[in-house]
């Protein structure tokens, strides 16, 4: 069976349901009979031999009305940017400015409160990407996007299988309930982002209740060795409270868990097979790392820390990590930030008892990585929810 049959609505006639209408018709069933035997409404077995069946029709035939049905059921017409020539421009001039989806739908209603007809959805500005047709969006637009994908990727199904560790491992679901109410500071995600060949990588890890972001440099692979020792060495100099638990993926690099365990006071878990957004706050900032480090590019061009946390500081302005009002919760004072950030590049600036913010030393500042965005640019890309 089709993927797309698979997925539809059971309130639907299926093939196969109309392919045993097509036999039971031709044994003599009455509409009556073919209904109980399918478990459907009487009505429904009327409506559909009179609907998809044609004057030229021998008989009725269960292939050709479901073809029939499928047809009629799709209602093609002009999408909304299709239709309005000055919507289409506002949002094609975000996406030439790198902006996704999401960012420009929020946008739209924060900017035209008075336009509720401009109030898209991501997913429809997804749609006139890919699937515009005649007055939709430019198809060379997708290279704007952080996926910079022509065409929309299949997800793979979640396929069962066990933890891949020697030494015991944790299950999400083992976690502690705080960590799941974003109610202290020190727990945390992380997750590899990849280049090409899988030949080198960077370590991202996030705080789930500050969104503060540290970028783990690998110079040396990302072996399971390798990886808890710069794990350890980008840690260690995180206060204890600071370090309650990490929660990552199931791959092949955190094989030495256990001993990276100890760094923690609640241990390390694992997220289930195929499921990222049991790690939700990670792959979500994944996305914003991409556009610093696009997919496809050489990681070990920019594996130093220097780059490393120039990136890290543009991405706590520009993405308002720490709050929604884009200070950093309070706890992560100013040295528990410079020890985070790795280093020289760095000054603090203090917004008050209510928080503060990490910014960028102008001696970070030549690196072309930054791609525009730096903090007096202003084109460049709002934060999180369109911020």
């Amino acid at each position: 069976m089709r993927r797309g049959e698979a997925s539809r609505s059971g309130r639907y006639l299926s093939l196969l349901e109309r392919q045993r209408i097509a036999t039971l018709r031709r044994l003599g069933l009455g509409v009556r009979r073919i209904a109980a035997e399918l478990g459907r409404n009487p009505s429904t077995i009327s409506r559909e031999l009179r609907r998809h069946r044609r004057g030229h029709d021998r008989n009725y035939d269960g292939d050709l009305a479901h073809a029939r049905a499928r047809e009629a059921a799709r209602r093609p017409r002009r999408n909304r940017l299709s239709r309005d020539e000055q919507l289409r421009q506002i949002v094609q001039a975000k996406l030439e400015l790198e902006w996704s989806p999401e960012q420009i739908a929020a946008h739209l209603r924060s900017g035209y409160p008075d336009r509720p007809d401009w109030h898209l959805c991501h997913e429809t500005i997804y749609q006139a990407l890919y699937h515009g047709g005649k007055g939709g969006l430019s198809r060379t637009l997708t290279r704007r996007l952080r996926t910079g994908r022509p065409l929309r990727k299949r997800r793979r199904r979640a396929m069962a299988r066990q933890v891949r560790f020697i030494a015991p491992a944790k299950l999400i679901d083992a976690r502690p309930a705080e960590v799941s109410e974003r109610a202290r500071l020190g727990d945390w995600e992380g997750d590899l982002i990849v280049g090409p060949g899988s030949r080198s990588a960077i370590g991202t890890l996030v705080d789930r209740r500050s969104r503060y972001l540290l970028l783990v440099h690998l110079p040396d692979g990302h072996s399971a060795t390798a990886c808890r020792q710069a794990l350890q060495r980008r840690l260690a100099g995180l206060p204890e409270h600071l370090r309650q638990t990490l929660t990552w993926d199931q791959g092949s690099e955190m094989a030495q868990h256990d001993r990276l365990a100890t760094l923690f006071d609640q241990g390390v878990y694992f997220a289930y097979p195929a499921s990222p957004w049991q790690r939700g706050t990670n792959e979500n900032t994944n996305g914003l790392v991409r556009q610093y480090f696009p997919k496809g590019t050489d990681l070990r061009r920019f594996s130093t820390v220097e780059t490393l946390a120039a990136v890290t500081s543009v991405l706590a302005r520009a993405c308002g990590v720490g709050s929604r009002k884009g200070r950093l919760a309070p706890g992560f004072d100013a040295d528990i930030l410079a020890v985070a950030a790795g280093g020289p590049g760095f000054e603090v600036e203090d917004h008050g008892p209510t928080g503060r913010r990490l910014l960028l030393d102008t001696a970070c500042h030549h690196d072309g990585l930054l791609r525009g965005n730096t903090p007096n640019d202003p084109n460049r890309r709002p934060g999180v929810n369109g911020r």
